[in-house]
């Protein structure tokens, strides 16, 4: 049997703090079945599958068969050392990634302790009693005790059609979603119309939506374009690998003369050197974690993959009030024919009286809209204690603005049966043209429209009428265009612009985004905004009638010239993002609204707002703005772009560095060489290039330059031919050094097999930390990349130079390792091929690099 409040069960001030605890404690917190976090043993299973583990598997075992029990242990230890270094990268990403959705979990406004709080969706409880307003998703069943709602339960019904909601309906046990005029509301469906408070009848799994729940545990987060991409490159290196190792097995077996098992191990090392597996987790960690970052700038991510279109978003397109202003809305201004009134004045004079009752009368009592709230709190503080408050009164009947009347109209009974007064406010002209109003008096309105709209006001018209009916019962007119109305005057609006805009912007168009303003306000309006943050100097301006009338290529055309949309209906925005993306942009659009909803799900990077904007916006969007701020905006941009710039270096380097490994695995068995490489080298520097990729090149901070240089296309990939060109370039450089110093070094000394080793693997080692250096910054030289702005960089070296000290001078890794005693020749020898491999680098900057750079290498891969 459903849960029937009572008067026990809650009351208008809602449950206090300490029972609502209870009750969480009781019943369990307020979630569906979802998907359950990768447990350690799912992460070391998946790493048990890996073609890398299981080549470390197999090289142990063909040392275990060949009796060196101390390499064969070395690799197998380092089974656990892999294990471990990737269940300490999973738990960090998953960490990353819950602490997102906890950011990004629905949140509900209740009744608790006598005052409104907005809590987590997850902690609330039967009982308690939530506020709902337009645009909110009901985040438990509940009963509707007061108010009235209009509600989209399609999730549910499949039903497009709201389903309208009464406090006094009878609600029986058996009621289900779709059950018109019932009081019953369901978790997850969404608030289309109204304002209403309801009573929590059930949460989490016992919820009609819980239901389904076992659908929405197989639910799991989209891979991103660049994670598809690198994936498949993976998937074809692997093959690459496994060729080049099987035909380097054959060949050192049948042709060099080796035994099978030293074959095995050779094409072992091989494959391990190609496979670049780093790749996959470049990706997955800077995303993540990137997407953290963003958080901490007040920026949600809620669909990670987004992080990816950041930096290519070329137009913005902005909403102005609450975005580019503080959402204060403060009535400023009056006007009655030739009177003005400003508000800075102390007492509102009794001439401007009726202007605001009526436009107390056209606002809901308790309005969601910032605007409709100032007109509220202006007439109560300056019509207090007269007759032309209210509070009392409740619409017989509202017509809502359209994009037919851009006004609403609010029809109050009188003491006089049949007789309705009707009160309406909206855009000057509209309702100028509801009053059937002369030119000559149009014009004068007009006159005054335009004089507050460019001092940066939003302007509203407010008329009045009076309607009586035909006959008791008689159908209301279908249009407001069939009533009678008397224009009042025009109330003035300011929302000042929020202080860190106008720097914002100027960013934005160094960094090549444009910003399109996207308002419902009076051109003037917009246009003094927009010239007051420095969003544009055009003074075009198109509105949604100028949109409506032009055709999908004449609007792209229009669009080129215009920064400023104003008189926008909702649905305009949708044809605006489709036409800028059909023009070859990037469109980033932020939203609030239900409305708004389709054009942030159509952007290629929409941004809902967090503090006013409805759930339905939010869970559209990519990206939520817990601030609000048009800052935050650009704060997101630079860190789109510092993580793509990352992955690019990290890619880069991952690529050079894997050169000289495959090519010292490769070449010394073919040209009948001592092998230079075996697993436990490979290994070993695979321990050293994983934290490089992971973590230090994921914590380099943005680019000097981050901000002043064109977007990238949406298209753009780290994996370019310009990019992995360059890297192979540095690779095959240090290749070449190492091969040649080996080659000089067996022919000019008599040293054994363990100092040749030792010399060139030492030179690997610390070319493997200069090509760190090498791909930080290409704008300066590979030693000036020292600088500690990066805080993980001198762990690195610690790290690196710890790794290299232990296998040197620990006599049992030192064994393991292959190498003879340390003495100084051949450390001065690896020295020497340091050197070389370091002006090889630097050379190929001055060549190459500086054509690339930073700078030229995003004109160079982007353009």
């Amino acid at each position: 049997m459903a849960f029937r409040p009572t008067s026990a069960d809650t009351t208008p001030t809602g449950l206090t703090t300490a029972e609502a605890m209870l009750r969480l404690a009781r019943d369990g917190p307020n979630l569906l079945p979802g998907a359950a976090p990768k447990t350690a043993w799912a992460i070391v299973l998946g790493v048990l599958r890996e073609p890398m583990f299981l080549m470390l598997l197999a090289a142990g075992g063909i040392y275990l068969l060949l009796g060196d029990k101390g390499e064969a242990l070395f690799l197998l230890g380092f089974v656990f050392v892999v294990i471990g270094i990737t269940l300490a990268q999973e738990r960090k990403t998953q960490r990353a990634l819950e602490s997102l959705r906890d950011l990004s979990a629905p949140r509900a406004l209740v009744v608790r302790d006598g005052r409104e709080q907005r809590i987590a969706g997850r902690d609330v409880v039967v009982g308690d009693l939530l506020v709902l307003h337009e645009g909110d998703r009901v985040p438990a069943d509940a009963q509707l005790v007061s108010g009235q709602l209009d509600v989209d339960e399609s999730l549910l019904t499949g039903e497009a059609v709201p389903v309208s909601k009464l406090p006094d309906a009878v609600v029986h046990a058996a009621a289900s979603p779709g059950d018109a005029a019932a009081a019953a509301l369901f978790a997850s469906t969404v608030v289309t119309k109204g304002i209403g408070q309801a009573v929590v009848t059930a949460t989490g799994a016992r919820t009609a939506v819980g239901g389904i729940g076992a659908a929405l545990a197989t639910t799991a987060e989209i891979d991103s374009g660049l994670q598809r991409a690198s994936a498949a490159l993976i998937r074809n290196l692997t093959l690459v690998a496994l060729t080049l190792a099987l035909a380097l097995v054959v060949l050192s077996w049948l042709w060099d003369g080796r035994t099978l098992l030293d074959s095995l191990l050779s094409g072992i090392a091989l494959a391990m050197a190609i496979l670049p597996e780093e790749i996959p987790v470049i990706l997955t960690v800077f995303l993540a974690l990137g997407a953290w970052r963003l958080s901490r700038v007040k920026v949600l991510t809620r669909r990670v993959p987004a992080v990816e279109a950041l930096g290519a978003i070329t137009v913005l397109a902005v909403d102005k009030t609450g975005t580019l202003t503080q959402n204060r809305m403060q009535v400023a201004a009056l006007a009655v024919e030739d009177a003005a009134f400003d508000a800075a004045t102390a007492e509102l004079p009794e001439r401007f009286h009726t202007l605001v009752e009526f436009a107390m009368l056209a606002t809901p009592l308790d309005p969601f809209d910032p605007m409709e709230k100032a007109i509220q709190a202006f007439g109560h503080a300056r019509l207090q204690g007269t007759e032309h408050v209210h509070d009392d009164r409740s619409p017989a009947r509202q017509y809502d603005l359209g994009p037919d009347i851009l006004a609403m109209t609010r029809v109050f009974a009188t003491a006089h049966p049949q007789v309705y007064t009707l009160a309406t406010k909206g855009a000057p002209e509209a309702v100028a043209d509801l009053c059937h109003l002369p030119a000559t008096s149009r014009q004068a309105i007009q006159q005054q429209v335009e004089a507050m709209a460019a001092r940066g006001l939003r302007v509203l018209g407010v008329a009045r009428g009076c309607w009586q009916a035909p006959a008791p019962g008689a159908a209301w007119p279908a249009s407001q265009h069939d009533f009678d109305f008397e224009f009042l005057g025009l109330v003035g609006l300011i929302d000042p612009p929020r202080a860190e805009v106008p720097a914002a912007i100027a960013q934005c168009r160094a960094a090549g985004v444009r910003i399109v303003m996207l308002t419902g306000d009076h051109p003037a309006t917009a246009r003094a905004i927009a010239a007051r943050v420095g969003l544009s100097e055009r003074a075009a301006v198109v509105t949604g009638a100028e949109l409506a009338a032009l055709d999908d290529a004449a609007l792209r055309d229009r669009l080129r010239g215009v920064d400023v949309c104003a008189r926008l209906a909702p649905e305009h925005k949708l044809r605006l993002v489709r036409a800028l993306q059909a023009d070859g942009q990037v469109v980033a659009m932020t939203g609030d609204g239900v409305n708004d909803a389709p054009a942030l799900k159509a952007a290629d990077v929409g941004i809902a707002m967090g503090e006013r904007g409805t759930d339905v916006a939010r869970e559209a969007a990519a990206l939520v703005l817990l601030d609000d701020s048009f800052a935050s905006i650009v704060q997101a941009i630079r860190g789109g772009r510092r993580i793509f710039d990352n992955i690019t270096k990290a890619t880069r380097f991952t690529f050079a560095v894997h050169v000289p490994i495959v090519a010292l695995a490769l070449l010394p068995p073919l040209l009948h060489w001592p092998v230079v490489l075996l697993p436990v080298h490979i290994v070993l520097l695979e321990l050293l290039i994983d934290p490089a990729c992971s973590i230090v090149f994921e914590a380099e901070p943005a680019a000097a330059d981050a901000m002043q240089r064109p977007p990238r296309p949406l298209t753009a990939s780290p994996f370019t031919l310009d990019n992995i060109g360059f890297a192979l370039l540095q690779g095959l450089g240090i290749a070449a050094v190492l091969l040649a110093g080996h080659a000089l070094l067996q022919q000019g000394t008599a040293w054994p097999e363990g100092d040749l080793r030792l010399a060139v693997f030492t030179a690997l080692v610390v070319a493997l930390f200069l090509l760190i250096l090498a791909n930080r910054d290409l704008h300066r030289a590979a030693l000036f990349n020292l600088r500690g702005d990066n805080p993980w960089l001198w762990r690195m070296i610690a790290a690196v130079a710890a790794v290299l000290a232990a296998v040197l001078l620990i006599p049992a890794l030192r064994h393991v390792m292959g190498f003879a005693g340390v003495t100084a020749p051949p450390l001065l020898a690896a020295l020497g091929l340091v050197l070389l491999c370091g002006l090889w680098l630097q050379g190929l900057r001055l060549v190459w690099g500086r054509r690339l750079g930073e700078r030229g290498l995003t004109r160079r891969l982007w353009s």
